[in-house]
């Protein structure tokens, strides 16, 4: 599933110049979270289980952990949070002992200039709701690298790389997720140039095992809008006052998407900093995602029902619904 980048390729990757600076003033501390010291087991509560059908209606714990991969001598260092054993909320704990139950799998591709820990604020959420978020760091596209954006329309491949690796430690031993991967339901996510790699994931870089799709301030330019493959819902979410990637290019690829689909337009929204600390907007947008996985990913038929009441709280966003 390579995806060279040829002379034309490079053209076309020039109209891409608009998603320079698609970090969104990102905070420049890269750490995790300080490691905390797990409750004792007598304190602490039980955790939901994960089910084929029903999503979790509990928060877990979140665990992270990092996977150190290398594709054909591209370093792709991946951030996994995931539903951790013990009582809920708290900060994140490094290499948590996983919850019971097996879970689904979101990959996220972080924007140009970014790192997956800018994104925490929401990655987190998607955990402590049952998912596990898997989110690498790509070689010339994240902060501190070279910087070379035509490297996007790499990124796909290494996104499909990425979940090969993660999928496989369901049946590792000694790892700490065996068990606990739900390798049948999978979700593509990503903001910006992470969205563009994202809706190249479900166009010329059509990964298969992908049930779903989230798409942040988007567009389709580099990875067209030849949607291919078996139906996979699609939400994608943008900011109406966008300054980096127009909303009408975003509004024209959600446009071409064939499958069950839905818009979340924040008119008052920018190129996605609300994604990136806790406010009105996240909670919009993390309430409105984390009941589109629930039901593209669990079946959770109630979910789906409950979409739309999140995306329209409060009358700060609108929401264009074809699931």
């Amino acid at each position: 599933m390579s995806r060279r980048v040829t002379p034309t390729l490079l053209a076309t990757t020039l109209l891409m110049a608009g998603l320079v600076g698609c970090s969104t003033d990102a905070p420049k501390n890269e750490s995790l979270p300080a490691p905390v010291t797990p409750p004792p087991a007598a304190t602490a509560t039980p955790t939901p289980q994960a089910s084929a059908a029903t999503a979790p209606e509990q928060a877990f714990a979140v665990g992270v952990r990092q996977l150190e991969l290398n594709r054909d001598g591209r370093a792709l260092p991946v951030t996994l949070w995931y539903p951790a054993a013990g009582k809920a909320g708290g900060v994140t704990k490094r290499s948590a002992a996983a919850a019971e139950g097996r879970f689904p799998v979101v990959m996220f591709s972080h924007g140009f200039t970014a790192h997956p820990d800018d994104y925490a604020p929401l990655l987190i959420r998607w955990a402590a709701a049952g998912f596990v978020v898997a989110a690498p760091t790509f070689p010339h596209t994240s902060r501190g690298s070279d910087g070379k954006l035509v490297d996007v329309l790499n990124q796909p491949a290494d996104v499909s790389y990425a979940l090969t690796q993660v999928l496989e430690l369901d049946g590792k031993a000694d790892d700490g997720l065996r068990g606990r991967l739900a390798t049948d339901r999978v979700a593509a996510a990503g903001h910006s140039a992470g969205a563009v790699t994202t809706i190249g994931l479900f166009t010329g870089g059509r990964d298969e095992r992908l049930d779903a799709g989230v798409v942040f301030a988007g567009t389709a330019v580099g990875v067209g809008t030849a949607f291919a493959g078996a139906s996979a819902p699609q939400l994608f979410v943008h900011g109406e006052l966008d300054e980096v990637v127009e909303y009408a290019a975003g509004k024209a690829a959600y446009d071409k998407v064939p499958w069950p689909k839905a818009l979340l337009s924040l008119p008052k929204g920018d190129h996605g900093r609300g994604l990136l600390s806790d406010g009105k907007t996240l909670r919009i947008v993390s309430d409105t995602s984390v009941e589109f996985l629930r039901w593209s990913l669990y079946g959770d038929a109630a979910a789906k029902e409950r979409i739309s009441t999140g995306a329209t709280r409060g009358n700060l966003a609108t929401f264009d619904d074809h699931l």
